[in-house]
């Protein structure tokens, strides 16, 4: 072999220890750029897990009853004579609302009154003759029979007389009246509504697994939509002696101060009772926890690596929920950073770019928003 051949072999070799050494090179740094390019920074919100001190309560739907209340009208048909209640008013117990025109009704009851006394009349003179032997007992014993029937009709027509005076029965409140002056009434036919709103009650029912946390004296707070940001203090005052067959609810009555008269008769109440003590617990945003059938998890921020931070799946036990907030039991603790937005593109070990400009709600008593 020829110096020039060896020369040339050398030259080949070279050339060809270039090329493949190039494409080696090339291939681990298109490698490490897809493996870079592949796994982009995920950009997440996150929270600070906070422990709070939550109260339970038993919730529920109630409906404001009046303590007394009526929708007062005539037992007997007639003219409405005077009307001596303006609408809208308070009025004491025992006073005349309406007259109805009843002159011959009185006429009647002094025809009776007549007739009574002459039955009285007849039947002392006819004793006096007894005495005498002038009379029979039979003659008195008639007497005594006319006399008290006479009576018995003057106070059968002394009544009715009466009824045409309708008076309320207790003192209330009474709504807008439904008679005109002169407007003739049928018996049964609406005059007014009157309502005793002082105190004030309001009924609620309650699962009878509840039965054994409520007792009467009980606190009770409740709360009406036009009013919300008001919460009304009572207790409760009495518990059913019987549970619904049908629904297995207990009806629960709780009585309330009412002396400015917000709360009225047929009002929507929530009405939340206090049980048990207070229990501490982690909470989270209900936004942060990502449900599975395998089970709930939430993702960690892990800031201990040198480059940016990275994500960190852990499995969690979930609790009570408030508002927009839930408890959890396990698997995070006071004050780990937990993503609670775009979560649903990460995995373990995916690199984060927080951004908490915009954060979801984290209110424990959230209200709707008029828009």
């Amino acid at each position: 072999m020829t110096k020039r051949m060896i020369l040339m072999l050398i030259i080949v070799g070279l050339v060809l220890g270039g090329i493949f050494g190039f494409k080696a090179f090339e291939g681990k740094m298109i490698k490490k750029y897809m493996a870079s390019a592949g796994s982009p920074p995920q950009t997440v919100s996150t929270t600070k897990a906070e422990a709070q001190d939550w109260q339970a309560k038993l919730d529920a739907v109630g409906s404001v009853h009046a303590v007394n209340g009526a929708e007062l009208s005539s037992e007997l048909a007639g003219i409405v004579e005077t009307i001596n209640f303006e609408s809208d008013s308070d009025v004491s117990a025992g006073t005349v609302l309406v007259h109805l025109r009843a002159e011959d009704d009185i006429a009647k009851l002094h025809s009776l009154e007549a007739t009574a006394k002459l039955a009285e009349i007849t039947f002392e003179r006819d004793q006096k003759q007894l005495k005498a032997q002038a009379v029979s007992q039979a003659v008195v014993d008639a007497d005594i029979a006319n006399l008290a029937n006479a009576a018995a009709q003057v106070a059968q027509q002394q009544a009715i007389v009466e009824k045409k005076t309708i008076r309320a029965p207790f003192a209330g409140h009474v709504g807008i009246r439904e008679v005109n002056l002169g407007q003739y009434l049928n018996p049964g036919s609406p005059i007014v509504s009157l309502q005793q709103l002082n105190p004030i009650y309001i009924d609620f029912t309650l699962p009878e697994q509840a039965l054994t946390q409520m007792q009467v004296g009980q606190k009770v707070t409740a709360k009406i939509d036009t009013d919300p940001d008001e919460a009304f203090e009572g207790q409760i005052t009495a518990i059913n002696s019987r549970i619904d067959e049908a629904t297995r609810n207990i009806q629960v009555r709780a009585t309330f101060k009412n002396a400015d008269e917000r709360l009225l008769p047929g009002m929507f109440a929530n009405v939340a009772l206090e049980v048990g003590a207070p229990q501490h617990y982690v909470t989270l945003p209900q936004t942060a926890i990502t449900y599975n059938p395998y089970g709930n998890t939430v993702y960690l921020v892990d800031s201990s690596t040198a480059d940016k931070p990275v994500a960190k799946q852990a499995f969690v036990t979930t609790g009570a929920t408030r508002g927009d907030q839930i408890a959890v039991l396990t698997g995070v603790s006071e004050g780990d950073e937990v993503v609670t937005a775009g979560q649903l593109k990460l995995r373990n070990g995916s690199p984060l770019k927080i951004n908490n400009e915009l954060q979801p709600t984290n209110d424990p008593n959230p209200k709707p928003k008029d828009y």
